[in-house]
């Protein structure tokens, strides 16, 4: 595992008012010679014109130095393939020429799972001629725990914490990221059913503990690539189209038979209410059979789909 070493170069408007002083002093100097060649200093001139040659060289050499480092970015140095560290805070600085500068983002990043992703494209010019792009998210199609075929896909939000596993422990992170994420979302998708009756983790019932639990596989598979994982959330989840029909019909038979439970339950506790009411203020004597027959009336009248049509009796209470 490579660990991050942190570099504090140092500040470049020195060596830029250096090498301006020097770009403007030495021409200006070997003029002045030049012109005073004839008295004694003139052995010196050509020393003075090799010099500034020399000087001019090295301060071009010198200007590859230079590096301005925007919030929020990196820039990983190596010097002959050799990692020398890296310059997180924001500034303008000069480094060794010779360094090879490589930018890394510390942005927090976003993507769907199923996407994908376009490069920038240039011409032999270096003008862009395709901007990098991203495709909207497919669902991807995997088995749950009990073999229904689902289509599910997750949004993930990272940014890279380590630029030194970021950039020598994997080929390419960006690349890592996605491929690591969707290979969770499908482990994750097998692991739990679509939907369940027994009050156990399901992906539907339990949105937050599946996404709790989906933040975690992802992570523990870029821990080697220096990645964070600030969140991840479950975009889509749907039946696949195959048995979608089938599911629908089972959830709304099932949402009937809740439905019906609870009115059930409704009625018999105001049944019991209307009859213990009753008999605690002596409204009304009901032996067995009439105390049977109110009760299915009851039940009738409560639990019925439609309007019931009431009957007035107008006889005698047993006739």
């Amino acid at each position: 595992m490579m660990n991050e070493k942190t570099l504090r170069p140092m500040s470049g408007w020195i060596p830029l008012m250096v090498g301006v002083a020097v770009l403007i002093g030495l021409p200006l100097t070997v003029v002045l010679c030049g012109i005073n060649s004839v008295k004694p200093p003139q052995a010196l001139f050509p020393y003075l014109v090799i010099g500034a040659f020399l000087a001019i060289a090295f301060e071009i050499i010198a200007v590859f130095g230079f590096q301005a480092v925007p919030p929020n970015n990196a820039r990983v140095l190596l010097l002959f393939g050799e990692y020398r560290g890296t310059i997180t805070e924001t500034g303008f600085y000069w480094v060794n020429p010779f360094y090879s500068k490589k930018k890394v983002s510390l942005r927090v990043r976003n993507f769907e799972t199923g996407s994908i992703s376009t490069p920038e494209k240039k011409d032999a010019t270096g003008t862009i001629v395709q901007h990098k792009a991203r495709s909207s998210g497919k669902p991807s199609k995997v088995n749950d725990r009990d073999g229904n075929p689902i289509e599910i896909s997750a949004v993930v939000v990272w940014r890279v914490t380590n630029t030194a596993e970021a950039l020598f422990e994997v080929d390419d992170f960006e690349d890592f990221v996605e491929v690591q994420s969707e290979a969770a979302l499908r482990s994750l998708a097998t692991r739990h059913p679509y939907d369940s009756e027994d009050h156990e983790t399901s992906l539907r019932g339990n949105p937050t503990e599946v996404c709790d639990q989906l933040q975690l596989d992802i992570q523990e598979r870029l821990d080697t690539a220096g990645v964070e994982v600030i969140e991840a959330r479950i975009s889509h989840l749907a039946y696949a189209q195959e048995i979608a029909a089938a599911m629908l019909q089972r959830q709304q038979a099932q949402a009937v038979v809740a439905a019906r439970t609870t009115i059930v339950d409704g009625a018999v506790g105001m049944v019991q209410m209307a009859l213990d009411k009753l008999s605690r203020d002596n409204i009304v004597e009901l032996d067995e059979e009439r105390r049977a027959s109110m009760v299915s009336n009851l039940l009738v009248v409560l639990c019925s789909g439609g309007h019931t049509q009431p009957v007035v009796n107008t006889g005698s209470l047993y006739s």
